[in-house]
C-alpha cells in the first residue's frame, strides 16, 4: 500500500516550495524523512526528485521544491552516460561488438597517433587517454557526438593508452557512440530509444522531442558562499591540465557546465556522455529494467552481463579527477564506493549532485536528481549515500 504524502513533510524556514511531496510504499516512510532532512540541510532549495524500485515495483516517488514535480524534466549530465552504456551493454550481450577487439576494427579513422591497439575494454574503462583536444572544443561541437568523434578520432591520446585511466567526461559517449554506428549503422541515440526508452515509456530521452519541452525545468547555479567562492577558484585545476581538457576549460570561452546542460541545442541532439533530459522516474525504471521483469517484459540485462559491465577495471587514481578509481565499463561500479550495496551494483553520478543505479543483490533500482548543483560541485553528493542506503533498509 503506498501513502500519500503530499503536502505533509513541508521543511521549517522555506515552507510550501520546499515541501516534500509524491508517495511511499508502506515500509519506505523513512526514505521520505531522510529526503525532508536533506532538503531542510540545504541552504538554497535545491529542487529534487527520488524515485526508487524495488524487484521491478515502484516503492519511491518523491518530489520537493519550487517548480519541481514529479514530471518535470530537467538535464542529466552524465546520468546519459549509464543510458547510453545499456546500449553498449546490449550490442555486446548480443554479440555484435567484442569487448577485447581494437576500436580501430570497428572504426579504423580511430588508429591514427597509435591509437590501433586500444580495444573497446579500454575505452568503456576510461583507460584510452583520449579525453578532449588542444584549444578545446566549440560549443557545437560539444552538443553533436559526430563532431566530437570527427576531432577526437584524430588525437594523440593524452597518457600512454591502458597505462592509466581518468574520466573521458565530456566525450566517452561520442567515442563509444562512433563505434556503435560503425558497428550497426545506427546511433547510439536511435538504439537507446527504439530498445531501451519506447518499449518501457521511459521519461529520460537522448534527444528531447519538442512536444515535452514545456515540462523542462533549467539547472540551477549552486549559490556559494564569497568565502567558498574563493576556495574554490583557489584550489580549481589549470586550463591546460588533464581535468581542464577533460572538462574544456581550455577552451575560448571555457565550457560552463550550468550552461550546457541549459542550452536547447544539447537537449535537442541528446549528446550520449552529457546531453540526457529527464527525470527520475524514468532513470530509475530504466535501471529497474536492466536487472528485472518490468511491466511484463523481460530484463534487458542478463547477470553475467552485468557482472562484466558493472565489476571495478581501474583500481588507483584517476588521472583527471584525481579519485580513486571506481569505473566498470561505461558505468561507474557503485559497489566499490557504496558499502550498502552489493558488489556488483552499477549506474552513473550527474554534475548537479545527482545519481541513478541498480543493485541486483537487493533488487533496487534507485534515482536522484538535484535541479541545482550541489556545493562542493561534483556528481554523486553525498546525500546519496543516506538517501540509498534508506531505500536498500527498506527493501530488507
Amino acid at each position: 500500500m503506498a501513502s500519500d504524502t503530499t503536502a505533509q513533510e513541508t521543511v521549517a524556514g522555506r515552507g510550501a516550495a520546499a515541501a516534500v511531496q509524491g508517495t511511499v510504499a508502506e515500509g519506505f516512510e523513512g526514505v521520505r524523512e531522510e529526503l525532508a532532512a536533506v532538503v531542510a540541510a540545504e541552504p538554497h532549495d535545491p529542487g529534487v526528485q527520488l524515485v526508487a524500485y524495488v524487484h521491478g515495483r515502484q516503492v519511491v516517488d518523491l518530489w520537493a521544491g519550487e517548480g519541481m514535480t514529479g514530471e518535470a524534466l530537467t538535464a542529466g549530465y552524465s546520468l546519459t552516460k549509464g543510458m547510453a552504456h545499456l546500449v553498449v551493454a546490449l550490442l555486446v550481450q548480443d554479440g555484435v561488438l567484442a569487448l577485447d577487439r581494437e576500436v580501430a576494427y570497428y572504426w579504423p579513422e580511430f588508429a591514427a597517433e597509435g591509437k590501433g591497439a586500444i580495444t573497446l575494454r579500454e575505452l568503456l574503462s576510461h583507460r584510452a587517454g583520449v579525453i578532449g583536444v588542444l584549444g578545446g572544443f566549440r560549443p557545437e561541437e560539444l552538443a553533436d557526438d559526430r563532431l566530437l568523434a570527427q576531432r577526437l578520432a584524430g588525437i594523440r591520446p593524452f597518457w600512454e593508452p591502458g597505462a592509466g585511466f581518468g574520466y573521458h567526461a565530456l566525450v566517452i559517449g561520442a567515442l563509444t557512440g562512433e563505434v556503435v554506428r560503425r558497428a550497426t549503422g545506427r546511433s547510439i541515440q536511435e538504439l537507446y530509444e527504439e530498445r531501451v526508452r519506447a518499449p518501457h515509456g521511459l521519461d529520460f530521452y537522448l534527444g528531447l522531442p519538442e512536444d515535452r519541452i514545456s515540462r523542462y525545468v533549467d539547472i540551477l547555479p549552486s549559490l556559494p558562499t564569497l568565502e567558498q567562492s574563493a576556495a574554490l577558484a583557489a584550489a580549481a585545476p589549470g586550463p591546460e591540465s588533464l581535468t581542464g581538457i577533460a572538462f574544456n576549460r581550455n577552451a575560448t570561452p571555457p565550457t560552463d557546465l550550468l550552461e550546457l546542460g541549459n542550452d536547447r541545442r544539447v537537449h535537442a541532439l541528446g549528446p550520449a556522455s552529457v546531453g540526457g533530459v529527464g527525470n527520475a522516474r524514468g532513470l530509475a525504471a530504466a535501471y529497474a529494467a536492466a536487472i528485472g521483469e518490468l511491466n511484463g517484459r523481460a530484463r534487458l540485462l542478463t547477470p553475467a552481463t552485468v557482472a562484466e559491465f558493472s565489476r571495478r577495471h581501474s583500481a588507483g587514481t584517476d588521472l583527471v579527477t584525481g579519485e580513486e578509481g571506481h569505473f566498470g565499463l561505461g558505468f561507474e561500479a557503485l559497489g566499490v564506493t557504496h558499502p550498502f550495496l552489493g558488489e556488483d551494483a552499477f549506474g552513473h553520478s550527474g554534475a548537479t549532485g545527482s545519481q541513478a543505479f541498480a543493485d541486483p543483490r537487493s533488487g533496487v533500482a534507485y534515482a536522484y536528481l538535484r535541479r541545482r548543483f550541489a556545493f562542493p560541485p561534483g556528481g554523486g553528493s553525498p546525500e546519496n549515500s543516506l538517501l540509498g542506503a534508506a531505500v536498500v533498509r527498506a527493501a530488507g
